[in-house]
């Protein structure tokens, strides 16, 4: 490639030799699957959502998610081209704009399932906490951080701050699941980042301690709970993607071949994974479920060898959330966790949790740049520049 060429010093050039190209290769693999299985939930949904008339159009689903795609896409790229200086500025500022959105969630937010997440715009609903995510990562990993090069910054108390500030604001939704996957990962942070095993235990109880008060003061929690623990309650939803997973087997039913699936609710979103089971089989969620881990195994590898403690903690970080939210919707649709209304990542219908996951999977490509030929060239130092 005459215009790629080691010699290339351009931001084309120096991003095509310094990416991490097996990573690229895992998730746009992933997401060329999302399509698939969006493909299979697409009649499902659009059915559902029209009152069972079946002369809509079956692939509206599907035609949004490859919009979401062409849009998301190209986004995932260019973030992955920023140097290091303008990833952390990204994420900071994005961080600072979208906490603000959470704010404003309560007063200009739409119900949906009787929850206020979203922010009804043209054509879009923006769901602010899903794009908070990663940057609330990468602020954090560039908060703790500081505390390498100065032990008595009081980062670690500031970065728990901005998470109980997230927190209260996604418990007011209410937004449990969320809560506790930002709370997991930054606990995930802190650990690396050195936090004490005393402090560790103190919150740890603090967790369960406040897991019992919402149980006992969120009727929504306690609903969750004893539908999961004594099987009481409203159990369609489980039930009906328990159904999926028998009715496929094996090796699945075959594409657009499921039936079970049309009883299933949320098709397209939190219980994709099922339908997928009921198509193409237990065989291909494995192998899913093994793509995923693929992912998380190649960008922790990858910083086995990183020396620069802002890179460990903000990639450790964005790849520990994203294998967690991976593993959480598919325990849930499994029955192993209660229902927490979490998509799948990169597979699951959606705008806001695409554009999100683009934007979280970019960050982490910026950051694991490297090439094990480039280490002494200008060319691998501009493109980790500080």
């Amino acid at each position: 490639m005459k215009h790629l060429s080691r010699n290339d010093r351009s931001t084309l050039g120096r991003w095509f030799w310094t990416i991490d190209k097996p990573l690229l290769t895992l998730v746009l693999l992933l997401i060329g699957l999302g399509v698939i299985a969006v493909a299979a939930a697409s009649p499902v949904a659009a059915r559902r959502y029209s009152g069972g008339n079946f002369h809509v159009d079956d692939l509206f689903y599907l035609k949004r998610q490859i919009m979401w795609v062409l849009a998301g896409v190209p986004l995932m790229l260019a973030v992955s081209m920023l140097p290091m200086t303008w990833a952390k500025r990204v994420a900071i500022g994005g961080t600072i704009g979208f906490l603000v959105m959470l704010f404003a969630v309560p007063f200009v937010g739409s119900e949906v399932n009787g929850a206020v997440r979203w922010i009804n715009l043209p054509g879009f609903q923006l769901q602010p906490s899903e794009f908070l995510k990663p940057l609330f990562i990468v602020t954090t990993a560039w908060l703790l951080a500081a505390r390498f090069d100065d032990r008595t910054l009081p980062t670690m108390q500031l970065s728990f701050g901005l998470l109980v500030v997230i927190s209260a604001l996604l418990i007011k939704q209410p937004d449990f699941g969320q809560t506790a996957l930002f709370a997991a990962v930054w606990a995930a942070q802190a650990i690396l980042a050195g936090m004490s095993v005393m402090v560790i235990g103190g919150l740890a109880c603090f967790a369960v301690a406040g897991m019992g008060v919402a149980y006992l003061t969120s009727t929504h929690v306690a609903e969750r709970i004893d539908h999961f623990v004594k099987g009481t309650g409203d159990t369609y939803q489980i039930d009906r993607a328990l159904d999926c997973f028998k009715a496929g087997g094996l090796f699945g039913a075959g594409p657009g071949e499921g039936q079970m699936k049309f009883r299933l609710p949320e098709a397209q979103t939190d219980y994709i994974f099922s339908v997928i089971g009921e198509e193409f089989g237990a065989i291909a969620c494995f192998m899913l479920a093994v793509l995923y881990l693929a992912i998380v195994v190649r960008v922790l590898l990858q910083l086995l060898d990183e020396e620069e403690p802002f890179v460990f903690l903000a990639a450790a970080g964005l790849a520990i959330q994203f294998g967690l939210q991976a593993a959480i919707n598919m325990a849930v649709n499994l029955a192993l966790l209660p229902s927490k209304g979490m998509t799948l990542p990169f597979v699951s219908h959606g705008g806001s949790s695409f554009l999100a996951l683009s934007i979280g999977m970019g960050l982490l490509l910026a950051l694991t740049r490297r090439n094990p030929y480039l280490k002494a060239s200008p060319y691998a130092a501009a493109a980790r520049a500080a």
